[in-house]
């Protein structure tokens, strides 16, 4: 459960659009070289009074979310 937003993330592995990861797009324009296991945590990594931006990816089916 996220505390932030209280809500709660399920994965199916059958349906490819719930495979979500978290990176860290940095003020650069490229990702960090990691993934991140939630979103608090890429939080946590980034800078963003540096301009990081925090962002969800699914590398399955490049579906935006």
């Amino acid at each position: 459960m996220s505390e932030a937003t209280g809500t709660t993330t399920t994965v199916d592995l059958d349906d490819p659009r719930t495979l979500i990861e978290f990176s860290v797009l940095l003020a650069n324009g490229r990702l960090a070289g990691r993934k991140f296991a939630s979103r608090a945590d890429a939080e946590a990594w980034a800078r963003p009074d540096e301009g990081d931006e925090v962002v969800e990816y699914n590398l399955v089916c490049e579906c935006a979310v």
